[in-house]
């Protein structure tokens, strides 16, 4: 009779097999099943699948370490896979009377398995109002009163459970996000360029441009003034916060004044007859920025070069020193490069990660590394794209799973071993186009993976705007009446149905 491995050595074993492997193992019999299940095997293949989420954040509740593994995986299977009513449910949700101008998400990016997920969206409008959206009812939640302005702009906290709007006048507002009550009204002296939701985890404040070129830092949710400072004199002023919260950066467009950078401590707390600690960057005529999401402090800036005719992207480093006087701020070129002469200005740009640069230039989505190495290009576009969202790993999740039954064979999404994040761009062609981040290379690869289609070409226009969650995708579908709605994907969790196995 060959020998037995006991208990201890047969999970040392296990401990070195994927999720596939390890649901096989399961079948051979009752020791094996029983070994299989063991907690720690399955937290471990959690945190290295989704190594950038910290396990005091994944809150389990009753359940399992391996029906979250299992159900996660499937969703991220479905999110990547696309296929219509099988994967997805798509609804049209109508209510604006007028043009929506901005979306943003107001619950929280958790991972629900229980059938309590639920995701809201709150949206702003040509009407008047502010409304909040329950994407897998396709229902309104609730909608505020007829301001005395249409509102322009939205900033949103999920973790707060607040939403802050300003109008076309400059009338700032900040609102319950549960029932939509008013909390609190701030008034500019002017229209406002720019709002910025900084959800610091100490202290989490508003940051708000007026067209006049001046930069207001306020408390939330009592909308209480900070400090304000004239950034850009009479020029509209663009603000970009850093995925920390502890920096800002400022810029008017096309302006021989060169982009600035702000710590923000130096906004929160003011010292009496001292600026707040800023740096003017080296750069003229700048067009577009945005932050390396997975750096506290990297910014990458679209910028005409030293004789005005070419575009470049420069890449800085951001950080303070210690002076006779107090705090200076430190910038740092780290990467620069020139884009092609056959390309159109972008008008769209996001990071990823902290090497890549996305850009969006008319139908085509192209990625760069902050070098210059042009990574990948897209044109699976008809018309010009109007919107990108890039998803990022990074955001806390709080993950609540219920039971699944014992799976007959592995599901073929078990072993399905991708980062979750995504790129999600818009297009006046009435569809949005879905990209996955293959990361087995040296630099991440990204996958066109399939369209989500809009409503009749004959009621409309196009898709203006698209965000998403880790559960849904919502666009906003303008209409040629000069409306819009919203149109939402949800995505199907099944808890190891038969379109999933092997």
């Amino acid at each position: 009779m060959e020998p037995q491995l006991g208990l201890h050595e047969l999970l040392h074993v296990f401990s070195f097999l994927e999720a596939r492997d390890l649901l096989r193992a399961a079948q051979v019999d009752k020791v094996w099943n029983e070994v299989s299940r063991t907690k720690e095997l399955w937290r471990q293949l959690c945190l290295r699948r989704w190594s950038s989420y910290k396990a005091p954040q994944m809150t389990l509740g009753t359940q399992t370490w391996k029906e979250y593994y299992l159900c996660r995986s499937e969703l991220e299977f479905r999110m990547e896979s696309g296929r219509p009513e099988k994967d997805f449910i798509c609804k049209a949700i109508a209510g604006h009377n007028g043009d929506i101008d901005e979306l943003a998400y107001i619950s929280t990016n958790e991972c629900r398995f229980d059938g309590q997920e639920k995701s809201v969206v709150c949206t702003v409008s040509s009407d008047s109002t502010v409304r909040a959206w329950d994407v897998q009812e396709g229902t309104e939640i609730w909608s505020s009163p007829l301001q005395p302005a249409a509102l322009v702009n939205l900033a949103a906290y999920p973790r707060l459970q607040l939403v802050v709007t300003v109008d076309k006048q400059g009338l700032i507002k900040t609102w319950k996000a549960e029932n939509g009550r008013e909390w609190a009204s701030f008034s500019l002296p002017t229209s406002s360029s720019a709002l910025q939701a900084c959800d610091h985890p100490e202290t989490p404040f508003l940051l708000v441009a007026s067209a006049e070129g001046v930069m207001y830092t306020l408390t939330v949710p009592q909308l209480q003034l900070l400090s304000w400072t004239s950034v850009f004199p009479s020029s509209p002023t663009s603000l970009l916060c850093s995925p920390d919260g502890q920096w800002v950066f400022a810029s008017t467009q096309d302006s021989d004044l060169g982009p600035k950078v702000f710590y923000t401590q130096s906004l929160l707390c003011v010292l009496e007859d001292e600026p707040p600690v800023s740096s003017t960057l080296p750069v003229l005529l700048t067009s577009r920025a945005c932050w390396a999401p997975d750096k506290t402090a990297r910014l990458m800036v679209m910028h005409r070069n030293s004789d005005n005719m070419r575009l470049a992207i420069t890449t800085y480093e951001l950080g303070t020193k210690q002076s006779q006087k107090g705090v200076d701020a430190v910038v740092q070129q780290i990467a620069s490069f020139l884009l092609p002469d056959n390309m159109m200005p972008p008008h769209l740009m996001k990071g990823h990660g902290s090497q890549v640069v996305l850009l969006v230039s008319g139908l085509e989505l192209v990625l760069f590394t902050i070098q210059g190495l042009q990574l990948a290009a897209f044109q699976d576009h008809q018309k010009p794209i109007t919107s990108m969202w890039v998803v990022s790993a990074r955001p806390p999740c709080t993950c609540i799973v219920a039971p699944l039954p014992e799976p007959a064979a592995p599901p073929h999404w078990a072993s399905h071993f991708k980062d979750q994040s995504r790129v999600l761009t818009a297009s006046f062609d009435l569809s949005l186009r879905v990209y996955v981040w293959n990361k087995e290379n040296k630099f991440p690869v990204l996958k066109s993976c399939y369209h989500l289609l809009g409503g009749s070409h004959r009621w409309a226009s196009g898709f203006t705007h698209v965000e998403s969650d880790s559960m849904s995708i919502v666009g906003v579908e303008a209409r040629s009446i000069g409306t819009s709605i919203l149109r939402s994907y949800c995505f199907n969790v099944q808890h190891g149905s038969d379109d999933c196995v092997d």
